[in-house]
C-alpha cells in the first residue's frame, strides 16, 4: 500500500517537472516573439 502511494506521488511529480518546463519554453518563445515585433516596428 505504502509503495503504490510512494510511486504514485513520484510519477505525479515527474509529470509535473515535465509539463512545467515545456511551460516555460512556450513562455520564452513568446516572449522572444513579442520583443522580436517591437523591434520591427521600431525599425
Amino acid at each position: 500500500m505504502t509503495s503504490k502511494i510512494l510511486a504514485t506521488i513520484i510519477l505525479g511529480g515527474v509529470l509535473f517537472t515535465a509539463t512545467a518546463c515545456n511551460t516555460v519554453k512556450g513562455l520564452g518563445r513568446d516572449i522572444e516573439s513579442v520583443g522580436q515585433a517591437g523591434s520591427n516596428a521600431i525599425n
